[in-house]
Order: structure tokens, then sequence, then C-alpha cells
């Protein structure tokens, strides 16, 4: 069977690997998936174990499914514990289990790599592999157009919905273009927290990441970290994982650190690409009253402006985004599950769901502050 598996992206050449790519999301590059594997921030001991699909015919790759064993569901930012409740009442195993996703990273795009025809084989194979492999179920998170439409196309597979938020720049020419599109309320409050974090005293600078020192990336880490210790959890990335990257992709990465009287209390690590930034982790150090909302929202905002980036998306969640001018946007993720009444069950529920979740995005529209007839 052409269907291969690896435990290591390292097995493969990256060029090979990247020749299967769309576009120049960064997320799904050789460079940044190996990272997180070569840094231990995904391995089996992380209940991230590595197990990439591959369709090779020939000895050439044709297509290509990113993924992992789990034996958990954390930081996936598709919830599925219930489900897993649910199996364990009634005496079935739901982990280990399959998931085509980038780790740690509710960031949609292409998840079924390469050309078509080869996608679609993959696919079909998949539900065999489950079974050879005792996975109870195969799930494919964040999904773009694309692969949504390849695997509506395959039987069985059940359509989740999940809602988010985009800031979008129609070619603004600097901030206050933008605030000239709210409403007058919506303005001033915009303002008056901009405002509130200029008295503070606070200068924000950007670094690429080749322009940040061993010393910074430790302050970046400790802000990450600090993150999930005031929330009691353990960061999924290790420090290696930021040097590493740095080194590997440094035009991708952006961080801007708040200073106040020049010493650094906080910062923001985002990815670029040629029309998108990401905004990925956040930290500080001291606590500053409306300095989250500047340093992760509007500092990327005018970032997007200035380098004439089309789209800000500023992480997963956060109703709050709505009054910045971030709109609601649809997500996808897509479950296959064995067990015939687990599936069942899911399938009722999802389609419940989904059609709440259109309805949110629907009522979240009202909440957007720009004028009528504006963004």
């Amino acid at each position: 069977m052409p269907l291969v598996r690896v435990t290591a992206l390292s097995e493969l050449a990256a060029a090979d690997w990247d020749r299967l790519l769309p576009d120049d999301n960064p997320f799904l590059s050789h460079a940044f998936l190996s990272t997180l594997e070569e840094s231990g921030s995904v391995s089996a001991a992380t209940g991230w174990q590595p197990d990439h699909l591959l369709w090779q015919q020939d000895g050439r790759l044709l297509a290509a499914l990113p993924g992992y064993r789990k034996s958990h569901s954390r930081g996936e930012y598709v919830f599925d514990q219930g489900w897993a409740d649910a199996c364990r009442r009634a005496n079935l195993p739901y982990y280990p289990k399959w998931l085509g996703a980038i780790p740690f990273t509710p960031v949609g795009g292409a998840r079924v790599l390469g050309d078509a025809a080869a996608s679609a084989a993959l696919l079909s194979a998949l539900p065999e592999y489950l079974l050879q492999h005792q996975l109870s179920s195969a799930h494919i998170n964040f999904t773009d157009a694309a692969s949504n439409d390849l695997l509506a196309s395959q039987p069985e597979w059940l359509l989740r919905l999940g809602c988010q938020y985009r800031w979008h720049n129609p070619g603004y020419r600097d901030f206050q273009d933008f605030l000239d599109t709210l409403m007058s309320r919506k303005r001033k409050q915009l303002r008056k927290e901009r405002e509130q974090v200029a008295a503070a005293d606070m200068a924000f600078v950007w670094y690429r990441g080749d322009e940040l020192t061993e010393s910074q990336w430790d302050f970046v880490y400790h802000c990450y970290v600090n993150t999930y210790a005031v929330r009691g959890q353990y960061p999924y990335l290790s420090r290696e994982f930021f040097s590493l990257l740095a080194e590997r992709m440094p035009q991708k990465i952006q961080v801007v650190i708040a200073e106040r009287q020049t010493q650094p209390v906080a910062m923001a690590f985002s990815l670029v690409s040629g029309s998108t930034l990401y905004g990925r982790y956040w930290g500080c150090l001291a606590e500053f009253d409306r300095l989250h909302f500047e340093t992760c929202f509007y500092q990327g905002m005018e970032f997007a402006i200035t380098h004439g980036l089309r789209e800000f998306d500023a992480g997963a969640q956060g109703e709050h985004k709505l009054i910045r001018g971030f709109a609601p946007q649809i997500t996808s993720s897509w479950h296959y599950l064995l067990h015939p009444g687990l599936r069942d069950a899911v399938g009722d529920f999802l389609e419940e769901e989904r059609a709440a979740v259109l309805q949110w995005a629907d009522d979240a529209l009202g909440a957007l502050p720009y004028r009528r007839g504006e963004a």
C-alpha cells in the first residue's frame, strides 16, 4: 500500500515536504513542524507522538497529512473531552486517537497536502489505518476550503463548526484611518485604552527573529511560561523551541516587546506570512491596565497596516475582540469515529451545535464597532 507513516519529520527532506504546501502558511512548513519535534515540545512523552501519514508512489511523495497520536485532548482548541468522558462511562476506549493538526495552534489552513487524487486516496485509507493501529478515531482540525471540499466527499466524516475572530485591513493608511471607520463611542473607547498605556510610560519595540539576543529570548520565554503559570498550567513549548525556530525561519518571526523606562515588561510573539499576521503567544511580568490590549491587538493592527498585511489573526478565543473590530469567522474541523454508536450520537450533537454556532456568528456581527456601511 502506498500509505506510509513517519514518526519524525526529520526523516523527510524539507524540500520534499514544502513542495506539497499550497501557500506560505508558516505553521505547515517543515521548519516549524520539525522544530516542535526536535525541541521536545511534541513527543510521545507529552502525549503528542508524531505520526505523519504519507502517500507515495514509485518513491515519490504525492500527498501528506501531518498528524499525531494523542493520549489526551489538550492543546487542540477543538474540544472533544465530552466525547472522551462518554466513552469512559460506556467502558469504551477513546485514547489513543489520531489527530491531524498543527500542535497548540488554532490557525486554519491546508491539512491534506499535495496532489488532489493522492490526497483523496490517503483519506480513504485512513479508516483501515485506525483499525490496524487500534486508534479510536481521526480528527482533522482548522481546515481550509480545499480540505473541507475533500473531506466532505469522504464517507462518514462529521463536520464541526467553531467561531474565531479576525481583523481585516482593506488598505488603511494608518491607525487613525481605521479609527475613522468606527462609531464615535467605540472610537473613544479604543483611544482611551491606548492613552492609558501611553500614560504608563510604555514603549514598544518590534524585532524580527534574528534580531533578538538569547537573553531577550529568555525574557520572551519567561513571559510565555508566566501566562500558563498564573492559570496553574504547564506550558506546551520548551525554551529550545524559540531559539531553534529563530535559527530556521527568522524572517517569519515578529516579536513586540513592551518596555517601561527601558525595562522589558511584556511581549507578544507572532508569525507572519505574505498576507497575514498571526499573533500566537503573549506574556507579562508586571500588570498594567490595558497593556494586554495594546500589546496583543493594537500593536499588531498597526504592524499589519504598516506592512500592508490584509489580515490579523490574534488568537483563538475572546468575544472582547468584537468591540475592537475583529469580525467573527467560522472554522471547520472533521471527525471520523470508528464506533457506530458514538458516531451517531456525536453526529446528532454536531448538527445542533452547527446551527448554534452559525447563529452566534450572525448575532456577533451586531457587536462590531464599525459605522454603518464600513468594514
